[in-house]
């Protein structure tokens, strides 16, 4: 088993550079929105399409991963992402152009997230998988700052340059992918290789499993939700403050958003990390806690001063992202090797469905909050409740995979 943290130091390197496009389309939205006319269900059916190509890549990797292994997918997909995103930054000029071409980008993108995972679990030190996950997704915390800040230091050169820039960060990270995985075996599937659905109509027979795949689900919910929304909320907050420029009021929510995501990045570690010693139900669950109560309060400081909304969104995102990697790692645990793609296909799917209904619903809410109170706090705490969901549906999930865990466990004893 390779167990070397140089290759994952490199892995990481790749995971931030694929991870910059992700955000670098909203980091010009306002810009492209202006250049190219578009309105705004236009705008918004561009980053859907990254959306629906992301989340059917996630669903097709992890078979692919569970069929031929983890690392070729992993390298052919890093390979795709990066040619995608050159082509959307270089030719994208106008509504379908983009729609087609950042849905491309999402598709070929999906597939460096679910393998990587599994190629993660397999050749991690057992003791260390959650620490281990959870330095690759707070790379792509990074990645998601990265874009945001290159964008706000290349505006005065347009909008293109941003898109070439988190591009480039694509490029960077096939490079860094493959020397990481260089002259690191194939490992082949192992055991009788069940077909992908029926992979995944056996996991109705592990109620662990089922229980993590749900209370994953409810964590999207919440997490996407509130990464789509950040954003506009501080913007909208700073300007009803002070009575900020526009240009100042959007500049502030962009610079929160990505110092968020950055922040994150240690809540993804931390997370992992404290799993490993206290085990994952209890982190899952703390977590789960902290981020609800956040969803509870955030909207009341619509209007408050800056410093406390970025003081919030910052634990906000910690504790929201604290345990991402969690539930990866809990999910490969309790799966049989050769179904863990499956498992992860499965869970993407539910989970990436979730976080893209959130924002459209949260919107919902606030659309409705504005024609009963106004733009006011009343009206942007109401939606940011409705993320709050993710956290009262979680954890009683989170209480279904923990009693089945400690039922196997003892079982296993007793065995």
């Amino acid at each position: 088993m390779r167990r070397s943290p140089r290759w994952l130091g490199l892995f990481y390197v790749g995971r931030a550079g694929h991870s910059m496009m992700f955000s670098a389309y909203s980091g010009v939205l306002p810009a492209v929105s202006l250049a190219w006319g578009l309105s705004a269900s236009e705008a918004g059916a561009i980053q859907s399409a990254w959306h629906l190509g992301f989340l059917v890549s996630l669903f097709a990797a992890g078979i692919l991963a569970d069929r031929h292994g983890a690392r070729p997918t992993v390298l052919r997909s890093s390979q795709l992402a990066a040619a995608s995103a050159l082509l959307f930054a270089a030719l994208a000029d106008g509504f379908w152009s983009a729609f087609l071409l950042y849905g491309l980008a999402g598709l070929c993108t999906g597939g460096t997230y679910t393998p990587a995972l599994k190629l993660i679990f397999e050749e991690a030190d057992p003791v260390q998988r959650g620490r281990a996950m959870g330095g690759y997704l707070a790379a792509g915390s990074v990645g998601y700052s990265l874009a945001l800040g290159s964008i706000a230091l290349l505006v005065a050169a347009g909008w293109r340059a941003g898109l070439l820039c988190a591009a480039g960060g694509a490029l960077i990270g096939s490079v860094f992918v493959h020397r990481a995985l260089a002259g690191m075996d194939d490992r082949k599937p192992v055991g009788a290789h069940p077909s992908p659905l029926r992979g995944m109509a056996d996991l109705r027979r592990n109620p662990a499993a089922l229980g993590c795949i749900g209370a994953y689900t409810a964590h999207c919910w919440e997490l996407l939700g509130m990464w789509a929304w950040l954003p506009a909320f501080v913007t909208a907050a700073a300007a009803a403050a002070a009575g900020a420029d526009p240009i100042v009021a959007g500049a502030s929510g962009i610079a929160v958003a990505g110092l968020s995501h950055l922040v994150s990045a240690a809540g993804s570690v931390a997370g992992g990390s404290l799993s490993d010693r206290y085990g994952r139900a209890a982190i899952m669950m703390a977590a789960t806690a902290a981020s609800l109560a956040c969803s509870l309060a955030f909207g009341w400081l619509f209007a408050a001063p800056l410093w406390s909304i970025a003081a919030l969104a910052l634990l906000y995102n910690l504790a929201a992202i604290a345990d991402s990697s969690v539930y990866s790692t809990a999910l490969a645990e309790v799966v049989p090797p050769q179904a863990i793609g499956a498992a992860y296909s499965l869970r993407s799917l539910t989970g990436f469905a979730a976080g893209v209904l959130a924002p459209w619903v949260f919107g919902l809410a606030l659309d409705a909050g504005r024609r009963w109170w106004g733009d006011s706090a009343s009206a942007w705490a109401l939606a940011w409740s409705v993320l709050a969901a993710g956290g009262l549906v979680g954890m009683p999930l989170i209480a279904i995979y923990r009693r089945h865990t400690r039922l196997s466990a003892e079982c296993g004893v007793r065995d």
